[in-house]
């Protein structure tokens, strides 16, 4: 009886040590996403911010407030954590210190909304914006996946300002 009890308990100090890494590492890879996006935003000189590649696109600030806003509503869904903003994008706003804190801010929720949540919870399935039937860790993926991708499409809007992209970021 005792081998069977420690063994048990093994078992599930093992399991519980695989969920804190995998929860670290998700957090982990946020981390290196925000410093990354930091690169970006300080590539861009000032006047950039507010640059448009044609008249139907998004500014430069524009695309990294619509990443922002993402990040919080993609999160929040995912981790029952109340977003502390909304609708970053519809206030315009191209000041590059005022956009830069809000972007970063996003990512800070991010990060601390998912080192707070339990990772025995991440297998959850949830309606994602009331449609999508899918994993509370599936949802922080598709945020993960959706910032990157804005991102990656200010590095044109870099070029474009004369402004060099950061080097790929990848570990």
């Amino acid at each position: 009886m005792k081998k069977i009890l420690s063994l048990l308990t093994t078992i599930l100090i093992m399991s519980n040590l695989q969920a804190q890494i995998h929860n670290e590492t998700i957090v982990k890879e946020w981390q290196r996403a925000k410093a990354y996006t930091i690169e970006y935003l300080d590539a861009m000189p000032e006047s950039g911010y507010t640059l448009k590649p044609t008249k139907e696109m998004r500014s430069f600030a524009g695309q990294v407030l619509h990443l922002s806003d993402a990040i919080y509503g993609f999160v929040a869904s995912a981790t029952d954590e109340k977003p502390t903003a909304a609708d970053l994008e519809k206030s315009n706003d191209t000041d590059k210190a005022s956009v830069t804190a809000k972007v970063l801010a996003a990512y800070d929720f991010a990060i601390n909304s998912i080192q707070k949540y339990p990772n025995s919870k991440l297998s959850e399935h949830i309606k994602l914006f009331g449609q999508f039937d899918m994993s509370r860790e599936q949802v922080l993926n598709k945020c993960f996946e959706h910032q990157t991708h804005h991102r990656g499409q200010t590095t044109v809007y870099l070029r474009l300002a004369g402004a060099t992209p950061p080097a790929e970021k990848l570990f």
